[in-house]
């Protein structure tokens, strides 16, 4: 924790309210300003599906722009509401989620200042209907606070605290300054909505039902499984109000109900929705609070309550915010480095501290999986939801953790709760208050214990790990099902019955992808092993450590003429032909093949083995054999770096599956070549512009690679804490942590200097290519010689890899 930071934002906060801009400003002085090197369009393009609006770190208000589609064939600008292509925007939404990558929930009640008349109704059209232009040049997003100045010339100003939200209408003069409240308009649509405006308190309220993560792809999560309920108190008089329900428009009404609907093909349809508007007379400033609630409007308005006061201005919350941001981001302290370099980093290290988001109210309520209100009970502080767990449990939950293990602990409690509020399933992919079985495999073993690994104890570790056991171990009727398949597959464990039976998932088991499955199962199954390790469970321990061991029951050694691949494998064991979705033939097997994977290739996928690398090259081979194939996996023909839209035979460094594979050369002796080719992704694909994030960033999981990638280090085993290495990109990074700090230098370090020469810990000289468990929790002191020519020497003795975890 920096403790300069820390100190500033105490002397920020006045009876719960932050003093003015030109004090913040002043009080800076003796801090880093790290926000300022932030830039939130990072990753608004190219897919990243970011959105640019104010936030706190891990709040449950994501205040941001909604954008009318890019491509007119579709409903959405893109997940995240927000795409830089975009020129128009159809109102100011109160929630998003960061990266995600299909469209879904959230993007609730948009806010949209109007200077026309309310004529045609709202929900006609509700992309297009009462949108304005905007320009980037006229637009400044920044942490906690967003800013942009429409053609309609509404200069709009967005601030965050963690359960509410402000904003400010500048209208321009002489212009009728209105304002719709799009209450059914959430991003993908709506089953319900309320509004109400009682013009003499000057509060409009209401919720929108709402859900639908993914549901254009299949039915299964066509549904509603939240609702958000909201107070607006505004600080001027309303002098005109207004409603509509569907294509009928109501002057002077107050109220009004009805949602979009999903539509048959999971979009709404034109022509339904409701809301309200309110006008406030013609020119000047219209300032409104909101607080939101997951579980009623009485909350919704505690929560308001709680984080302002009347009068509280724009200026005075963004300030709150910048100040909670900068606690955060100088948590890892950078010194060396670009411009674009030190911008890239911190932005990563801002997507990464956005998710999972505040869920519970400051009552300590939240509504649970099973539609029923809890409280968060004694010693974790928070509930937090929207867990992308096939995505997160890569790296972005060690980070989390390991800047602060106290919140690691409360995100573990949280992932409980809602396995203990679902009937004991461990959904994959979890939004608010609904399990949506996106992805496959099982990632709650591994991420549970990651945060474990990386310090995160303050939960019900025992009780946790009972459960993932029971889960593992006996079939429900959802792990039985196909409903949901192949995204959406209902089961946590989607095949469990043959998974016991066979040790794979066979070819017409429930799942998306068998082979992807049966290597995303094996590292649930390490995962409960290295929980039930930390914990000193040896029985638990050693048989799942046997049950990781299963993917090699869907090795081929003679798959194809380079070697070994991991292959779809009938219940009766036999290789079956491969059938693409682009060619329905059966024919034999090629690597380039995408038949039973997710989201990549058998080529890219034969690396999926992360926590026993040393018994996969073993199956390839041998080290020589398997540093050939990491050869031609990374380049090409010609030599030329392949790490991301290369073909189906290289590295796709924007997707999970591959993420993990740069540090491999550690394992094979021959580090020198992680340590290259994790700078040239850093280099290459990772910039300081609007496509700078390669591919969805899935809620952080994407730039925490880039963080720690930038650092040199990377959690490569799920569900333990050492760190395989490469080189540090700036000539010192220091990461405050309560633990013990972390100190990584450099000197020689540079963008041409990724090259190990000699390599210390806390003083003392050491080839080795990895840090123990140890290093994560107590921290120390890391020195890198660096060159810009490698050292074939450093690293490459036998016992200088990393470990490897067989089923010892």
């Amino acid at each position: 924790m920096n403790v300069r930071a820390t100190s500033v934002f105490s002397r920020l906060l006045v009876g719960g309210l932050m003093i003015g801009t030109v004090a913040f400003a002043a009080a800076l002085s003796d801090a880093q300003d790290r926000a300022a090197l932030v830039n939130p369009l990072i990753g608004t393009a190219n897919g990243g599906n970011v959105f640019p609006g104010a936030t706190m770190p891990f709040g449950m208000v994501q205040f941001s722009p909604e954008a009318t589609p890019v491509n007119a064939k579709r409903m959405i600008a893109a997940p995240g509401g927000y795409e830089f292509r975009a020129d128009k925007i159809r109102g100011f939404s109160l929630t998003n989620v960061e990266g995600w990558g299909c469209a879904g929930g959230s993007g609730d009640v948009p806010l949209m200042p109007v200077t026309e008349a309310i004529g045609p109704s709202p929900s006609s059209d509700f992309r297009h209907n009462y949108a304005a232009g905007f320009t980037h040049t006229d637009e400044k997003a920044e942490p906690g606070s967003y800013r942009v100045t429409l053609a309609n010339g509404v200069e709009v100003s967005l601030a965050a605290a963690t359960r509410m939200g402000v904003a400010t209408f500048r209208f321009p003069e002489g212009k009728p300054a209105r304002l719709l409240v799009r209450t059914s308009d959430s991003e993908v649509g709506s089953t319900a909505a309320e509004s109400r405006v009682d013009a003499a308190s000057g509060t409009i309220t209401g919720s929108v039902t709402s859900g639908n993560f993914c549901g254009y792809l299949g039915t299964e999560d066509r549904r509603p499984y939240y609702t958000l309920h909201f107070v607006a108190r505004f600080d001027r008089p309303m002098t005109e109000t207004g409603a509509w329900t569907d294509e009928k428009v109501t002057p002077g009404a107050t109220a009004a109900t009805g949602g979009t609907g999903f539509g048959p093909k999971g979009f709404p349809e034109a022509g339904h929705g409701s809301g309200v508007w309110a006008g406030f007379g013609t020119g000047g400033e219209v300032r409104v609070r909101i607080g939101i609630s997951y579980v009623s409007e009485a909350n919704a308005r505690a929560n308001l309550d709680a984080e302002s006061i009347a009068g509280v201005r724009y200026e005075e919350v963004s300030a709150r915010a910048r100040a909670a941001w900068n606690k955060r981001l100088n948590q890892i302290e950078i010194e060396g480095g670009t411009d674009e370099q030190r911008t890239v980093f911190t932005t990563a290290l801002y997507h990464s501290l956005m998710t999972p988001t505040t869920y519970s109210d400051a009552n300590g309520e939240y509504t649970g999986m099973d539609a029923k209100v809890h409280r968060v009970g004694s010693g974790q502080a928070v509930q937090y939801a929207n867990f992308s767990g096939w995505d997160v449990y890569r790296s972005q939950f060690q980070l989390l953790t390991w800047l602060d293990p106290k919140q690691g602990s409360d995100v573990a409690q949280s992932l409980y709760n809602q396995s203990e509020q679902d009937g004991g399933r461990w959904d994959r992919w979890t939004h608010l208050g609904g399990a949506t079985h996106v992805m496959n495999g099982d990632p709650a073993a591994a991420a549970v214990a990651d945060i474990l690994a990386f310090g995160g104890r303050q939960f019900d570790v025992k009780a946790a790990l009972a459960s993932l056991v029971r889960a593992a171990d006996v079939p429900t009727k959802e792990d039985l099902s196909h409903d949901g398949c192949p995204v959406e597959c209902v089961g946590q464990r989607p095949g469990l019955d043959q998974w016991l039976k066979l040790h794979y998932i066979p070819v017409g088991a429930p799942a998306w992808g068998p082979a992807a499955d049966t290597l995303e199962d094996v590292s649930a199954e390490f995962g409960i092993s290295a929980l039930a390790g930390h914990l000193g469970d040896e029985a638990v321990r050693s048989r799942f450590a046997e049950r990781a061991q299963y993917w090699k029951n869907i090795w081929n050694p003679k798959a194809a003429p380079d070697g070994g691949y991991f292959m779809n494998r009938n219940a009766d064991g036999s290789w079956p032909l491969v059938q693409d979705d682009d060619d329905k033939a059966a024919k034999a097997f090629t690597p380039a093949t995408e038949d039973g994977f997710v989201e990549g290739s058998a080529a890219q996928y034969v690396w999926m083995v992360p926590f026993n690398v040393a018994g996969l090259f073993e199956q390839m081979g041998g080290r020589d054999k398997a540093v050939a194939r990491l050869d031609r996996f990374f380049y090409d023909e010609k030599g030329a770096p392949a790490v991301t839209k290369s073909g189906p035979l290289h590295a796709e460094l924007d997707n999970e599956p591959s993420i993990e594979t740069p540090w491999l050369y550690d394992f094979a002796g021959q580090p020198w070549k992680t340590q290259q080719l994790v700078r040239q992704v850093l280099n290459t694909i990772w910039k300081n512009e609007p496509k700078g994030v390669p591919g969805n960033d899935d809620l952080g999981e994407m730039s925490s690679w880039d963080v720690f990638a930038s650092m040199g280090l990377y959690p490569e085993i799920p569900g333990r804490a050492e760190f395989v290495l490469a080189s540090p990109l700036f000539s010192k990074v220091t990461v405050h942590r309560a633990g013990g700090d972390v100190r990584i230098v450099a000197k020689a370090a540079g963008t041409d200097h990724p090259y190990v020469h000699g390599f210390k810990v806390n003083g003392k000289s050491s080839s080795k290519t990895w840090l123990p468990e140890s290093f994560a929790l107590k921290g120390g002191t890391l020195e890198f010689d660096l060159g810009d020519a490698p050292d074939k020497t450093w690293g490459v003795k036998k016992g200088d890899e990393p470990p490897s975890f067989g089923a010892q």
